[in-house]
């Protein structure tokens, strides 16, 4: 039997880290290769003072790894981020020269960044239905299966990544032209959020709304990808129109709840998406129903089916059907998307994911 890399990867996903997540979702793998059965690897910690405690983790990965059918031999080695002193010295120390917003340079290229294969833009008619739920459990999603996955909070006024992905580290700048994002849960991850205080509103106009989100999408070093999901900010505004002008979306996913004042707001998201000629890949049904934990009942707090009528109507595909669920709302306030654990929220998201990849969108 000839063991592959994604089997390897497979895997590594079943070591758990102490502090959360696994080797692969919190992207801690490097250089893997598999030739005639011997199976080489770096598990790369974020600095020295974390890889000195990890030997137990790389013991438990190579045991993992020579017991897989096919494997002759596993050398694993543990390694922490040759760079880590500067780039934290980077990070309380971010480049003077760097400022987020401002007008937009005139330019005629596409928004869309080398290197991304796909970007989708996750929408909403209205706030407060779940969109940014959504777009961070998709990322992580996708993520745990092995795709390469960026997320960008495009929500300027409101961004809520950094909390759900766990993160408020300030994103470097080297040379004050480049941003280095952030990684967290396997996911490669910029936002507005990171560069501001948190307790401080965004009070701009519509230019240097443009002029941010040229700089998230153009100077963040976003490497390779297979795909980037941007939580779009809600309604149908400057954001979404230039995104869908210029090139910067492929396709697009609305979330609504069921309820007909959310769905009111969400057809006119997809008549957006529709007018500016970008693909609507389906809908999802947010806060769908709630199943009481004590007796099983079944409740339908929102109204039911509205979001799957809808997509019947325009032809659309319903991509899930997704419950009030309490521990996905504690996961998103602690920092630990649901989709990077194993629970049923967490398989409702891998399917939504695998769904898009088996599409060929990511």
């Amino acid at each position: 039997m000839t063991t592959t890399k994604t089997a390897v990867t497979s895997t590594l996903s079943g070591i758990a880290l102490p502090d959360g997540g696994n080797l692969v979702s919190r992207d801690l793998i490097r250089a893997l290769t598999v030739e005639g059965g011997i199976v080489r690897f770096v598990i790369e910690a974020p600095t020295p003072e974390i890889a000195r405690m990890m030997e137990p983790i790389r013991a438990a990965a190579q045991a993992a790894v020579e017991a897989m059918d096919g494997v002759k031999s596993a050398s694993v080695v543990l390694t922490a981020h040759a760079s880590a002193t500067k780039h934290a010295a980077a990070q309380q120390n971010p480049a003077p020269s760097l400022k987020l917003g401002g007008h937009p340079k005139p330019s005629n290229a596409p928004l869309k960044p080398t290197g991304i294969k796909t970007v989708i833009g996750v929408a909403s008619g209205k706030g407060g239905v779940g969109k940014s739920t959504v777009s961070s459990n998709l990322a992580v999603a996708l993520a745990k299966k092995g795709r390469k996955v960026g997320l960008l909070d495009a929500d300027i006024y409101g961004p809520s990544q950094p909390r759900m992905m766990g993160t408020n580290t300030r994103p470097a700048s080297p040379d004050g032209k480049t941003i280095q994002p952030i990684t967290a849960h396997g996911v490669t991850l910029m936002s507005i959020g990171l560069m501001l205080d948190p307790d401080k509103a965004v009070v701009w106009r519509g230019p240097m709304l443009m002029g941010a989100l040229q700089q998230m999408m153009g100077q963040v070093a976003w490497g390779e990808l297979d795909a980037l999901i941007i939580d779009l900010p809600p309604g149908t505004g400057d954001i979404q129109l230039t995104l869908c002008q210029k090139g910067g979306i492929d396709a697009a996913i609305v979330v609504s709840t069921p309820q007909d004042v959310a769905l009111l707001d969400a057809k006119k998201a997809i008549d957006m998406f529709q007018m500016l000629k970008t693909p609507i890949l389906g809908l999802i049904e947010n806060m769908s129903f709630f199943t009481c934990p004590d007796c099983g009942h079944e409740a339908h707090i929102f109204g039911h089916g509205g979001v799957q009528h809808e997509a019947e109507r325009l032809g659309l595909p319903l991509l899930a059907a997704l419950p009030i669920d309490l521990d996905t709302r504690l996961a998103g306030d602690a920092g630990t998307p649901v989709a990077a654990g194993d629970s049923p929220m967490a398989q409702a998201y891998a399917k939504l994911a695998q769904g898009l990849i088996d599409g060929g969108m990511a």
